[in-house]
């Protein structure tokens, strides 16, 4: 079952709605005792309908949730489309590129959002397992870069994270940064990986990853992290990593 409803984050984005999108497991309605982990996702449009997606190619969550039976609630919720809305909420940090220009990254209000005031209305209002070890965080591209964040700052919020091509080349300094500053659990779980058709696409992000892997090691992090034979910078390419960062997490 996926229930939609509509919400707005005024410090993000003043009144414009954006949609929220909610998977419960089919167990949900039968097992009344029962409390599930959540996992929240980025670009929520792009998660389970092939007729929401940007692209018309959508992860393809709903399906994979429904064939695997796994028990996980899903909480995605849609990025703001007007112009560069999605590169600030979705970046920490202020960055500057050729192609982009200045980005002013709002990513720290957008996760404060997250934390603060989502997770809260979702734990109030579904059955959640809402401890640090049930509470998951994924995303892809921009939103990889966020989870990675999340995992990471927020380490005492988020066990485990799925980072899916996740965009360090914004500012591999400023993620290094982010990384070295924080206090992370041992038992923190992370996926990290690139496309092989991907990972020249910015100069920086080979060495981002090897760098950024390199850290997270050293901090003694449960680090999964794959080069993709073939894989690209697209739903229809992280779709196909659905099965392998599931298992990687332990879902």
């Amino acid at each position: 079952m996926i229930k939609k409803w509509f919400v707005q984050i005024p410090q993000l984005s003043g009144d414009l709605q954006r949609r929220v999108y909610l998977y419960l497991p089919a167990s949900y309605e039968k097992k009344k005792d029962q409390r599930y982990p959540v996992m929240y996702m980025f670009d929520g449009h792009n998660v389970f309908f092939d007729s929401d997606a940007t692209y018309g190619k959508s992860w393809g969550m709903n399906r994979f949730m429904q064939e695997s039976g796994k028990e996980l609630i899903i909480v995605a919720v849609e990025c703001n489309h007007v112009g560069n809305g999605r590169l600030q909420e979705y970046s920490p940090f202020n960055f500057e590129n050729a192609t982009l220009g200045k980005i002013k990254g709002k990513g720290k209000n957008y996760m404060h959002w997250l934390v603060n005031t989502l997770k809260p209305f979702i734990d109030e209002k579904y059955r959640t397992l809402p401890d640090r070890k049930n509470t998951i965080i994924c995303g892809s591209s921009m939103g990889g870069l966020m989870a990675l964040y999340a995992a990471t700052v927020y380490n005492h919020i988020f066990q485990r994270a799925a980072c899916l091509s996740p965009s360090l080349w914004v500012d591999s300094g400023k993620v290094l940064e982010m990384v070295a500053r924080a206090h992370i659990r041992r038992d923190t779980c992370i996926y990290m990986d690139y496309g092989s058709e991907e990972m020249f696409n910015h100069a920086a992000n080979a060495e981002a990853l090897i760098s950024t892997s390199h850290l997270l090691l050293t901090k003694r992090v449960n680090l999964a992290l794959r080069v993709v034979p073939g894989g690209d910078h697209s739903e229809a390419s992280w779709e196909r990593q659905i099965p392998v960062f599931m298992d990687c997490l332990g879902l």
